[in-house]
């Protein structure tokens, strides 16, 4: 079934991603190795392709402003909307998304023009997925209170959700006497939708009323059935009887093994394709309808695993 045009913004990329009773596979890029930070960016475009060509519905990009060695990741990314006009240029069908880009660090209007630029090189494939960061001491290097976070959000939010909306608005910060009135270019033809990754500080009715859906981590299959249980129910009040996605980030290390039963592992699962696809249509029944793997694995190059799952595994959903 195809996303309800009751939607916040109907897309038909959108409806490629994410639709009632269906789970989408997509990846997460860049895809390196437990502690790696220096990537090969050549090699993740030519991998993109790769997923592009084999039939993943969805490339997500991360936004990480800075890093530290207090950091967990140390993964050295490139600027997300850089990435993203490359792999525009770099692939034809598949979504791209970002996944999310820190709203709260960065001027709406900035953010809509660079969606509008990146939506425009991929001729119509772009999400834009929107977070709030998840480290306080990054806004103090750039001169942002983190206790702000939630209200930033919610401003950076309606003043963007104006920008890429059809038609455009802009919303000036301040409209001094004389001032002209703004517009955007290039003009698009449809809104570029918009998506809730994380919370940012908001309640679920707050993304059920103004997000098309909700990307969250990876978490244990019983706590997950609680959080998309909690979703419908802020769903049916915000907007009863409306399409709202759910959406999942987890980590895969996928074993040679076809066999091999599913472990955990920090945000995901190692394990056989075969378990893998009992995973997948267990998140499928019980409400997910996207799930971006990150690929992790120490003995297997990321060319393999994106093969194997793409033959074994996107068969069984991609229909």
């Amino acid at each position: 079934m195809i996303a309800s045009e009751n939607t916040p913004a109907s897309s038909s990329i959108a409806n490629a991603v994410f639709a009632q009773d269906n789970l989408s596979i997509g990846i997460t890029l860049p895809i390196t190795r437990d502690n790696q930070s220096v990537v090969d960016f050549n090699e993740q475009i030519a991998l993109a392709r790769l997923a592009d060509q084999l039939g993943f519905r969805a490339l997500w990009v991360r936004d990480v402003p800075l890093n530290s060695i207090d950091y967990p990741d140390p993964v050295g990314h490139l600027d997300p909307w850089v990435l993203l006009g490359a792999l525009a240029s770099n692939t034809g069908r598949i979504a791209l998304i970002s996944g999310a880009i820190v709203l709260t660090l960065r001027h709406p209007l900035h953010v809509a023009k660079a969606a509008i630029s990146v939506d425009t090189l991929s001729r119509g494939r772009f999400i834009l997925g929107l977070g709030s960061g998840d480290r306080p001491p990054e806004y103090a290097a750039f001169g942002r209170d983190p206790d702000d976070r939630r209200d930033l959000y919610r401003q950076h939010w309606e003043t963007l959700a104006a920008a890429v909306d059809v038609p455009s608005r802009v919303i000036p910060d301040h409209t001094p006497e004389g001032a002209p009135e703004f517009y955007l270019m290039p003009r698009q033809r449809a809104s570029i939708p918009m998506l809730a990754v994380g919370s940012g500080g908001q309640s679920v009715d707050w993304i059920a009323r103004h997000s098309l859906g909700w990307m969250t981590y990876h978490r244990e299959p019983q706590t997950q059935r609680g959080r998309y249980s909690m979703w419908r129910a802020a769903v049916d009040r915000a907007a009863a009887g409306a399409f709202r996605a759910f959406g999942v980030a987890m980590r895969l290390d996928l074993g040679d093994d076809a066999d091999e039963p599913a472990t955990d592992i920090p945000l995901g699962y190692r394990t056989g394709h075969r378990a893998l696809v009992r995973l997948l249509r267990e998140m499928r029944d019980s409400g997910t309808h996207h799930v971006t793997l990150n690929i992790t694995s120490e003995q297997r190059p990321a060319r393999d695993i994106i093969e194997e799952v793409a033959a074994r595994v996107l068969p069984e959903f991609h229909r």
